[in-house]
């Protein structure tokens, strides 16, 4: 069954104007879900083990959608989705969440590797803002909407 309009986003964004950008754009995107950001792979990992600061799930409740950059500090995007596509104990269900990588590099290594890793899908982030809010809209209208989405 699709999902409501309350699905919880994780964007994993340490550059602070494009959070604003990509918050923005889902706004004008007339997409109102709720969007937790953390800053860096360390804390995403913090986040989606409800660790630290994470912990109390009524502020911070499981995502069921990760939009996950590259290029981040202490842990980057792809040790992030390798961890979470480890299947490990600590992971458990979490290996199932829908993850799309949201980056502005178009390295053809990068790309291959996201998918090595099982990243659900690899955008680039578009320069113009109204590129964004489509690009956004489009993605997530289909999770949101039309994708069935797994126990996690």
């Amino acid at each position: 069954m699709p999902m409501n309009d309350k699905f919880t986003i994780l964007l994993a964004e340490d550059d602070a104007n494009d959070v604003y950008f990509v918050k923005k754009a889902l706004h004008r995107a007339d997409i109102h879900n709720p969007v937790q950001v953390v800053r860096d792979g360390v804390q995403a990992i913090a986040y989606l083990r409800g660790e630290k600061e994470f912990a109390d799930r009524q502020h911070f409740p499981m995502p069921k959608l990760l939009l996950l950059d590259i290029k981040m500090p202490k842990k980057n995007g792809l040790e992030v989705l390798e961890w979470l596509r480890s299947g490990g104990e600590e992971v458990g269900a979490l290996n199932r969440l829908p993850v799309i990588i949201m980056s502005s590099s178009s390295l053809q290594a990068d790309i291959d590797r996201a998918y090595d890793l099982g990243v659900n899908a690899y955008l680039i982030k578009p320069s113009a803002f109204n590129e964004l809010v489509e690009t956004l809209k489009k993605t997530t209208d289909f999770w949101k909407d039309a994708a069935e989405h797994p126990s996690i």
